[in-house]
């Protein structure tokens, strides 16, 4: 292994200030806004967010008509449900109507039967 090689200080300020050279001029060599490269770079950039824009909205639209197509779907089996138990109802009153009609009429028989026999 080799030996620990320490650094003074005056080597450190300048491996600093050789950094922050460097990053000036890089600074420095980028390109000015005006740069037919910049304005394409930005352009392009622009027709990315655009496209982007776009297909969240196509999203946000599908979304859209998805819920509205499964709220009517929910809708229409409420409906539905609604009148097979408004069917049930009535069928179980008409049901109920004709059992007392039946009965109304074994009753009025067993009245008229007797009537017949006490006359005679």
């Amino acid at each position: 292994m080799a030996g620990f090689r320490g650094t003074k200080f005056q080597d450190r300020q300048k491996d600093s200030a050789a950094a922050k050279q460097a990053l000036l001029e890089k600074f420095r060599a980028r390109p000015a806004p005006d740069d037919p490269a910049v304005q394409a770079k930005q352009e392009e950039m622009r027709r990315v967010r655009l496209a982007r824009e776009e297909r969240q909205a196509a999203r946000e639209a599908e979304k859209r008509a998805a819920k509205a197509a499964e709220e009517a779907r929910l809708r229409a089996e409420q409906e539905a449900a609604k009148a097979a138990e408004e069917a049930r109802i009535a069928e179980e009153a008409a049901r109920k109507a004709q059992l007392e009609a039946e009965r109304k009429a074994a009753r009025d028989a067993r009245y008229a039967a007797r009537k017949a026999r006490r006359r005679g």
